[in-house]
């Protein structure tokens, strides 16, 4: 009696399963909403989320050209942030590091996270 129970609610359970999935990543294509629970994406989403001020050497490589916005974008989107020499114990303001491979080199981000913005300090 228990082993009939039992396949009837694993029946059940696999077609919830296959139903839920199908139905939030239909949900998740239309809308363009993703799902972060890792700490490298939900930080990365969060810097994404706030106004972008540049420090006065980051604006200077920007207006002579030697980095564009696209490449600073790039950070907030396929970064990985190292925790290890990142601060996120300071107030109110944190400190992010972020690196990213281009063209073969790693480069890092500094970047000054605040509760209404975030401030590029340094790109290496």
């Amino acid at each position: 009696m228990f082993i009939k129970r039992l396949g009837y609610f694993l029946v059940g359970l696999s077609i919830g399963i296959v139903f839920l999935a199908f139905f939030l990543k239909k949900k998740s294509d239309q809308t363009g909403v993703s799902f972060c629970y890792f700490p490298n994406c939900r930080v990365l989403k969060d810097l994404r989320s706030k106004p972008v001020y540049y420090s006065d050497r980051i604006s200077e490589m920007l207006q002579n050209k030697e980095i564009d916005t696209l490449t600073i974008n790039h950070f907030f989107t396929e970064g990985e942030v190292n925790f290890g020499e990142s601060d996120t114990k300071s107030k109110p303001c944190k400190t992010y590091i972020i690196e990213d491979e281009i063209e073969s080199k790693v480069i890092t981000l500094k970047v000054k996270n605040c509760p209404e913005r975030i401030t590029i300090l340094e790109l290496n």
